[in-house]
């Protein structure tokens, strides 16, 4: 009986170093072209800007125990919460809150203004009509042309209405791909030892990037004023009526009795007397309820405050100088690598049996 052998697979590196050797013209070529590819794509590609924004909100752990706990927590990098905040809403969500189409829908209408003052319009606007748009992006623009015949999209204006009015429930197949856009565009990270919050907004125009980083930061701040405060102005609202219903109230009171009194300041009759105490009473009765909820109004009005979060700004936004996008030179040289990559790969495939050889072991 024979002896069974194992066959393998060995990696001839001489061989392969060799066949490398034999095709360095090819190589070259391959890199040549992807370097004039490279070239032509940086040429066309426009330079990015990037603003920043960076703010430490207010906290709103209790102090003691607890709120020790949770700082050396933080100092580890863990979020511990023991019961101390009323909030919902942290900064560890606050990314999440900005990838919301609500957030994102409520900054189509901001006013926007190019450095060179040529163009001024709204957001939406701008990255709806005003945007570059590359010779290597034609192509997958005519895809999706192609696309659109023969998958049906929502209507671009499904509700008849402007960018300044859109229906976050209900959003147009374009609408939808400028807010995807501006998700891209616009990025925020919470340290989670610091709680510090950085806000960065790219785009190819400085003072664009700079005034959205300052909108989406003021942006930010309303949502969370008003979401620690939703419950405090309700009840404000609530105070304010009572307070209105009991000032009323005593007004009348003191008119009666004003003009009782008045109607029969002469009278010594016990009965017209018991009348006017009966009056007094209900008046001052009035003006007791008047009192307390004006004192109960300014409560609310203090709670308000009180609920009301203050941010701390560390870095306002500013219109960068010094563009963010990648060096020319690392771009091409990329373009270069892929193009060595790429015939590298098609040279091994051809000279695959030569470079990898089968043994029996």
């Amino acid at each position: 009986m024979e002896e069974y052998k194992k066959k393998k697979l060995a990696f001839d590196v001489f061989a392969f170093f060799k066949a490398l050797k034999n095709d360095k013209k090819k190589m070259l070529l391959y890199c040549g072209i992807a370097a004039l590819l490279g070239v032509a794509v940086v040429l066309d590609t426009p330079k990015e800007y990037t603003a920043g924004v960076m703010l430490a909100p207010e906290s709103s752990e209790n102090s003691g125990l607890s709120g020790n706990v949770s700082s050396l927590a933080s100092m580890i990098g863990m979020k511990f919460n023991f019961g101390g905040s009323e909030d919902a809403i942290y900064p560890e969500i606050y990314p999440d809150l900005m990838e919301s189409t609500d957030f994102k829908v409520s900054l189509f209408p901001i006013e926007v203004e190019t450095i060179d003052k040529e163009l001024k319009t709204t957001y939406y606007d701008y990255l709806d009509k005003h945007q570059h748009i590359s010779w290597y992006q034609y192509p997958g623009l005519w895809i999706q042309e192609l696309a659109k015949k023969f998958i049906s999209s929502p209507p671009d204006n499904p509700n008849g209405k402007g960018a300044s009015q859109v229906d976050p429930f209900r959003l147009s197949k374009r609408q939808t791909d400028i807010a995807y856009n501006i998700g891209k565009k616009v990025s925020c990270s919470v340290d989670k030892k610091t709680s510090a919050i950085s806000i960065e907004v790219t785009d190819r125009d400085p003072l664009i990037a700079a005034t959205m980083a300052d909108s989406v930061k003021e942006r930010l701040q309303t949502f969370i004023t008003e979401y620690r405060t939703n419950k405090a102005r309700h009840d404000l609202a609530y105070v304010e009526r009572l307070f209105q219903e009991a000032h009323q109230q005593y007004v009348q009171a003191r008119q009666q009795y004003a003009a009782y009194s008045d109607a029969n300041q002469e009278l010594v009759l016990e009965s017209y007397k018991s009348k006017q105490e009966d009056l007094e009473n209900e008046m001052q009765l009035k003006f007791n309820v008047y009192s307390q909820m004006a004192e109960q109004l300014q409560l609310s009005r203090a709670k308000v405050q009180e609920r009301t979060p203050a941010f701390t700004v560390i870095q306002s936004a500013t219109v960068p100088v010094k563009h963010s996008s990648k060096s020319k030179l690392s771009r091409v040289l990329t373009f270069i690598f892929l193009g060595f990559l790429l015939r590298l790969v098609i040279m091994t495939w051809k000279r695959r049996r030569d470079i990898v050889k089968v043994v029996e072991g």
